[in-house]
């Protein structure tokens, strides 16, 4: 062992290459395993298909038929649904969206009604329309009086005879030309029959292009996630500014992940509304366990996560397995308690002392105190979202990022192992997205001193709002002599 082994890290070997602040030994090392693309692009808005009918008459099961995979959540329970749900989907190589929406009962009450008033605000926003009716039961009153608005309807409407598995279900299903809405065509959704031939149809009469279009570029995606009740619902209503999704005292009010467009402060937002985790997945049944897995899926799928904490509640292990998911992700995070409201200054003491001891894991969070019920600091949302977004986007170059960690290093040496201090050659940062940063060493570095990296590397740089990842790629001398040859 030379002494060289102990001496403190010179950077002044490696060679800049003019301009670009990169340094030439970074030629012989793989960064293939950090490198991540983080340049998603949201696709074109496509022509939409809403399928609506009273409940439990096969909806979701359409859909899921239509998809070519089990996204829509069923369950053999009347008003499993309860948002409109939109996926897209692929017929004969045309693209198009269909949407899944609660149970329309015209003369429904209490959050019976806000799920009739989803499909009715899906259905004109549609570019065609799929009334699905339950074959084995016939035409029921709720039926007619959904046919009599949708003869109303000015685009094309088609009428879905579902649950035909058999001859004789096709002549019940012949009745069905009474509700005005044309040739009833006969499927079975679960097990496909006649599926095929109705999106034959479907494409038959649907326009090209849809009516409305997202702004270029495509918006900053949000998720809204939480345990149950704690208003991710009543938050996204707030910041739409209308009822854009069923709010309601009963906690897993939400069960799939909806979607929705959002202009705030001049920007356009896609915020994704989620179900409750109550659970672990692998502890929940039926439809919540289908439930959990979309909205780990609207997770992976968003840029930043908002999670809700009810404010006036103690932290709960709920809040803290949703917290780990988002961690897990490495999205960009902002902490929201809602129902500030509710809180006194008794329950403040308690919450500080609840944030040093449960969120010690996430220092680097934005926290947002609001109320979605009176609106109370809403506003401060948008720009912590923004500075968390700014910080998961940002990048160090390789230059700016050598010349800190000589400084570093030389006032605070990595810890000796096995009797050997391990060496620092350089640093680069490999990924934003979140921003991910690989030390080349001659040795391991232990956890502490790289969560002391990460710390300084925050200090420095910013990266408020999002976590950052530090890792090590130790190469030994014999291994750096053969790559010079």
């Amino acid at each position: 062992m030379s002494e060289d082994d102990f001496a403190p890290q010179d950077f002044s070997g490696a060679e800049a290459v003019p301009g670009d602040g990169t340094w030439s030994d970074e030629a012989d090392w793989d960064l293939s395993d950090f490198v991540t693309d983080g340049d998603e692009q949201l696709a074109e808005k496509l022509p939409v298909v809403a399928i609506v009918g009273r409940p439990n008459v096969g909806k979701s099961t359409l859909v899921n038929r239509f998809i070519g995979r089990r996204e829509a959540v069923v369950e053999d329970v009347p008003g499993v649904t309860r948002d409109r749900v939109s996926y897209p989907a692929t017929w004969t190589g045309r693209q198009f969206m269909v949407t899944d929406t609660g149970g329309w009962e015209p003369d429904a009450k209490g959050m019976q009604a806000s799920i009739s008033l989803q499909a009715e605000q899906a259905m004109r926003s549609a570019d065609l329309i799929v009334l699905v009716v339950d074959a084995t039961v016939g035409a029921t009153a709720t039926d007619e009086a959904v046919a009599r608005t949708l003869r109303r309807a000015k685009v094309p409407v088609l009428l879905a005879a579902n649950k035909v598995d058999s001859e004789r279900a096709e002549a019940d299903a012949a009745t069905l030309w009474s509700l005005g809405l044309g040739e009833p065509h006969m499927i079975s959704a679960s097990h496909g029959r006649g599926a095929a031939d109705l999106l034959d149809t479907i494409l038959e009469n649907l326009p090209e292009t849809p009516r409305e279009r997202y702004a270029a570029g495509g918006p900053r995606r949000i998720a809204l996630v939480g345990k149950p009740n704690v208003g991710k619902s009543s938050l996204l209503n707030r910041l739409a500014g209308e009822q854009r999704v069923v709010v309601d005292d009963v906690a897993g009010t939400t069960v799939d992940p909806v979607d929705e467009i959002i202009e705030l402060d001049g920007k356009t937002w896609q915020f994704v509304d989620t179900a409750g985790l109550r659970r672990k997945v692998h502890t929940a049944t039926g439809h919540e366990y289908y439930a959990s897995l979309r909205t780990r899926g609207a997770l992976e799928s968003a840029e930043l996560a908002l999670l809700l904490i009810d404010a006036s509640q103690e932290i709960t292990e709920q809040d803290l397995r949703v917290l780990s998911m988002i961690i897990d992700s490495g999205r960009a995070l902002v902490i929201v308690f809602n129902k500030w409201d509710l809180v006194d200054e008794e329950r403040r003491y308690d919450l500080d002392k609840e944030i040093d001891r449960e969120l010690a894991r996430v220092p680097w969070a934005r926290r947002v105190n609001i109320s979605a019920e009176t609106g109370r600091s809403v506003q401060k949302l948008v720009p912590a979202m923004e500075e968390a977004l700014e910080s998961w986007d940002r990048r160090v170059s390789t230059g700016k990022l050598n010349n800190w960690l000589k400084d570093v290093i030389a006032a605070t040496p990595p810890p000796v192992r096995g009797g050997r201090q391990p060496r620092v050659m350089f640093a680069t940062q490999a990924a934003t997205r979140p921003p991910t940063f690989v030390m080349f060493t001659n040795g391991f570095l232990e956890a502490g001193y790289r969560r002391f990296l990460e710390r300084r590397l925050r200090e420095e740089f910013g990266f408020d709002g999002s976590p950052v990842r530090v890792n090590v790629r130790v190469k030994d001398k014999r291994e750096r002599t053969r790559s010079r040859k």
